[in-house]
């Protein structure tokens, strides 16, 4: 079967424009030499696409004969960067080792109820160096997105979280990041078929929006969390109050569970401001029929605050940390 590209990274493919009189005059000049190397791809009259093998010599080439400030590069369709920012790109290649050796494990935080007892757990990836340490998070994710890996990195997350969601008891949260899927029907089907293959009740599984950009576009959205709730899985979404802060947005979403974000929680039993955003949240998760949870819950006063004005889940170190899965 054939690998789709998007899942597992391959060569990539710069997209290098070139601008002013000196460096259209020069460009024509390398054209042979990549080509005759293998790593030109193709050419026109001001741009060329090269081969990631290639970009190293090309890069000292053109800081020592060309004017870089009139070169720019891209890959596959991403927005135009100043070439001088090339490096950065290749600095960050060791994240495919990652997704291609599937170097990442699986830790739970527990979810509670009110009670204090254990509802579900939320999934977290951490990365595994060759040593065995530990990678941040953060830098992986954002030298994936340096380097448009964000999909292969967010589908082997997903992956690896219906793998060991298996031996956890209640519901599990699964993180997706929702621009990195281009086509729901193909880019979630190898997640469906695993829980399938596992034997995993469709229910048990709660796949959570963890971005906390602005909804670019909502119908793509819509139509991923439709994917998820036409086969039997719930959806969350994180960061509720920054990231989802209208009415009118969660109406069309309609999420099985609302989290408030972290910053309108730690503290809110002493803020009448993060008391006003809590409230609202609650209201809104009243109209919706969803369930509203507190997460990045530390202290003691904030978790009593947040029960006593009505919400129904909580998370946060004060319940538990995140802990490697048994």
């Amino acid at each position: 079967m054939t690998q789709c590209s998007n899942c597992y990274p391959t060569n990539l493919i710069y997209e290098i424009k070139a601008a002013g009189e000196r460096n259209l005059l020069v460009l024509p000049q390398i054209i042979p030499f990549l080509s005759a190397r293998g790593f030109l791809v193709k050419a026109t009259e001001n741009t060329m696409l090269v081969s990631e093998a290639g970009i190293a010599d090309l890069d000292d080439f053109c800081q020592d004969h060309m004017n870089i400030e009139q070169l720019t590069f891209r890959l596959e369709d991403a927005s135009w960067q100043p070439f001088g920012e090339i490096k950065v790109t290749l600095s960050s290649q060791w994240v495919d080792d990652i997704i291609l050796q599937q170097r990442v494990i699986c830790y739970a935080q527990p979810i509670v109820d009110a009670q204090g007892s254990v509802y579900a757990h939320e999934m977290l990836a951490r990365f595994v160096q060759e040593d065995g340490s530990l990678l941040s998070p953060l830098a992986v994710f954002e030298a994936a997105k340096l380097r448009n890996r964000l999909y292969s990195l967010d589908r082997l997350c997903r992956m690896a979280a219906v793998r060991s969601s298996k031996g956890l008891s209640g519901k599990v949260f699964i993180n997706f990041i929702p621009t990195s899927i281009y086509s729901p029907q193909h880019c979630l089907q190898s997640t469906i078929q695993l829980a399938q293959q596992l034997n995993i009740d469709p229910s048990k599984l709660v796949f959570e929006v963890v971005e906390t950009e602005q909804v670019d576009d909502l119908d793509h959205l819509k139509s991923i969390l439709g994917y998820y709730k036409h086969h039997g899985f719930q959806y969350a979404l994180d960061d509720v109050g920054e990231g989802f802060s209208t009415i009118e947005l969660l109406q069309q979403l309609k999420p099985h569970y609302m989290k408030l974000d972290k910053g309108f929680v730690q503290g809110v039993a002493i803020s009448s401001e993060k008391q006003i955003v809590a409230i609202k949240m609650l209201e809104a998760a009243v109209q919706i029929n969803s369930v509203p949870l507190a997460e990045g819950v530390e202290d003691e006063v904030d978790f009593a605050w947040l029960r006593d004005n009505g919400f129904k889940l909580f998370q946060g170190y004060l319940f538990g940390r995140p802990a490697p899965i048994a």
